[in-house]
């Protein structure tokens, strides 16, 4: 028996766990604590022998600890949470401030702020999950023309519209 395969056993298997794969993976370990071949573990837990297998092999070279659930790594942050936090500081600036015409704030024009404050360049995309993230929601602007005419609006309304609808049936 190697030394890893000693300090194997001396490891305890948790008694919880953070999901049913790492579950699966524990037990199958108990299984062949037990004498169970890697077939009949395999069959028994509804994986294939290769699994069963990477499992052991991982357990031999780093320990039963190697069984655990790992969480994706995943890319790191461009922005640091101190930085994300400046981020509706700087947004409440207005965008003139940054050199556009108009105080609306879209996603590019926030990717540009971002990249002109921090240096870091983000899809338009990403930029609206960071704005969700920080609680902004997408505002759309009402849409209406310059020289609209309320007074005009009113009285189609209830004079014209009336009367062409009379007039269709």
């Amino acid at each position: 028996m190697n030394t890893q395969t000693e300090q194997t056993a001396h490891e305890e298997i948790p008694t919880t766990f953070s999901d049913w794969r790492e579950y699966r993976r524990f037990r199958a370990w108990e299984l062949h604590e037990q004498g169970w071949t890697q077939t009949r573990i395999a069959h028994a837990l509804g994986v294939s022998e290769g699994a069963v297998s990477q499992w052991f092999k991982k357990v031999r070279e780093e320990g039963l600890s190697a069984l655990q659930s790992r969480r994706g790594g995943g890319p790191h942050p461009r922005l640091t949470e101190a930085e994300l936090q400046q981020l509706p500081e700087f947004l409440a600036q207005g965008a003139t401030a940054y050199g556009f015409r108009g105080e609306v704030w879209t996603r590019a024009r926030v990717g540009q702020g971002i990249a002109e404050e921090f240096g870091v360049q983000y899809s338009d995309s990403h930029v609206g999950r960071l704005l969700a993230q920080l609680g902004w929601t997408l505002q759309k602007p009402a849409e209406q023309a310059d020289r609209r005419d309320e007074a005009e609006i009113t009285c189609w309304c209830e004079e014209t519209f009336p009367e062409l609808k009379k007039s269709r049936c």
